[in-house]
């Protein structure tokens, strides 16, 4: 099947790349192109570097054909989330106040990059603070596969550029969902690392004791790839793990048999029945594949008011230089938690981190005889969206909130916050498609240190299907697909 360059995997550009079989300026200039037409559809996009991508790709090019020592993402263009400091450009983290911030250093997993040999094609749309609404002076991203359909919460824009086409993959961050949540709604590959994996130096804070730095990604492949060149131990960073430097990509091939998979019926079954008989498929092919498939009781865990909690105070923290002396500076939604978050009393704070600690100790014997759990990424597919309402708070009369709502968050944080809480890896691809041509997700979680593992069952899955080589019908390039 001839696959369009712009929906070609990572790794096999970076191949062609350094064949010669193709040149980074094409590819660049191809994407390039490409953004300039979908992105008034799409405004997946903050800032775009073009011309600065344009003549890093010819500079890449020159040292392919001398014959220097390539990189494992020598030419292949990329994005990053807006809150990566590159210097040059301005990381706003979804602030309007930040626009004319411009950075004078890389943030580490920038500077990771550039020394893999990628080109920066700029910087991708954030909610404001990496929380859930948007700040009033910034696009809203518009899900490619239906513009009326949400494209998911803080890393919405790299969710939609690299389900669109507009990069080969992307980095994200997540805090209690924000790599998969629009993962699952767009289709595409989510890799949220164990905490400490990936430096956060240089990238902008929600809760640093929550947040983490991953690939968004078409394919495991591209995906672990790179989470190879970005993890590893950074000096300026001094909650990075000191492990050894893994290469991800290498370990795919290996298959998954005699691997042991966690399946809790139950706790799936908090699911909307499609989502979960699509999940179940998934455990399916691991067993036909050759894993061992173990039932597991995964615990109820109160992942919601202290997870918000945690997350309100260590934001209220980073952003005390600037909360409340510019209170006018914000937007409604993160005014809003800003505001909540000075309020919080010491006892309370001390009881959400008790809670989390509780949480985390009940979480760990799921794993003391698996290698690894299958789960949802969320709990039902993508929902319509009012935009608008994307700007605001809550809407109690609506029962949403940004324009989520309230019963579809409510029924996926079990999914998704406790992984933040315990830092643990997590790994979301497609794995089907609802009624309506929604993508829906699978979730694998592991033990601190797994991604390896996460990763081969993931690519034995995709080997399986195909569900990661569907792309949307874009908005902009033909007929539109909203609904």
């Amino acid at each position: 099947m001839t696959v369009d360059l712009h929906y070609a995997s990572l790794c096999d550009v970076a191949v062609r790349i350094a064949s010669g079989n193709l040149d980074s300026v094409g590819v660049t200039g191809h994407l390039v192109a490409r953004i300039e037409r979908l992105e008034p559809h799409l405004h997946a996009f903050t800032e775009v570097t073009a011309e600065r991508a344009q003549q890093e790709a010819r500079a890449a090019d020159v040292a392919r054909d001398r014959g220097e020592e390539l990189g494992p993402l020598h030419g292949v263009p990329i994005a990053i989330k807006d809150l990566c400091m590159m210097r040059g450009t301005a990381t706003t983290g979804g602030h309007s106040f930040r626009k004319n911030l411009i950075d004078e250093s890389n943030a580490t997993v920038v500077q990771r990059l550039q020394a893999s040999g990628a080109i920066i094609l700029g910087k991708l749309a954030t909610t404001e603070g990496a929380m859930a609404g948007y700040h009033p002076d910034f696009e809203i991203p518009r899900n490619p596969w239906a513009t009326d359909r949400w494209p998911g919460v803080s890393s919405s824009g790299p969710g939609v550029a690299t389900a669109a086409g507009l990069c080969f993959g992307s980095l994200g961050t997540d805090t209690g969902g924000s790599i998969r949540y629009p993962s699952s709604a767009n289709g595409i590959v989510g890799l949220k690392p164990t905490w400490g994996r990936v430096s956060r130096s240089g990238v902008l804070d929600l809760a640093p004791t929550l947040d983490h730095v991953g690939p968004m990604a078409r394919t495991v492949r591209d995906a672990a790839r790179m989470l190879s060149v970005i993890s590893g131990y950074d000096d300026d960073d001094p909650t990075t793990l000191r492990s050894a430097d893994v290469d991800f990509e290498a370990a795919l091939d290996q298959g998954v048999a005699g691997l042991r998979i966690g399946w809790d019926e139950k706790y799936a079954g908090r699911a909307a029945p499609h989502v979960f008989k699509a999940v179940r498929s998934v455990v399916e092919e691991l067993s036909d594949a050759g894993t061992e498939i173990v039932e597991v009781a995964v615990p109820t865990v109160d992942e919601t008011v202290a997870w918000r909690t945690i997350a309100s105070a260590e934001a209220a923290v980073v952003h005390q230089e600037t909360f409340p002396s510019r209170v006018s500076d914000y937007g409604e939604n993160f005014r809003g938690l800003l505001t909540k978050a000075h309020k919080i009393t010491d006892v309370e704070r001390a009881d959400a981190y008790l809670a989390r600690e509780r949480a985390v100790k009940r979480m760990m014997p799921v794993f003391e005889h698996i290698d690894l759990l299958v789960c949802p990424t969320v709990a039902a597919e993508t929902f319509r969206y009012e935009s608008n309402d994307a700007y605001g708070g809550l809407d109690e009369a609506r029962g949403t909130s940004c324009g989520i709502p309230l019963e579809w968050y409510e029924a996926s944080e079990c999914f998704t916050k406790i992984w933040n809480y315990n830092g643990y890896p997590t790994l979301c691809l497609p794995c089907g498609t609802s009624d309506d041509g929604m993508p829906l997700s699978v979730q694998f979680a592991g033990p601190p240190l797994s991604e390896g593992i996460l990763c081969r069952a993931g690519h034995v899955f995709e080997q399986a299907t195909n569900w990661h080589m569907k792309h949307p019908e874009v908005e902009g390039e033909g007929e539109s697909n909203a609904r």
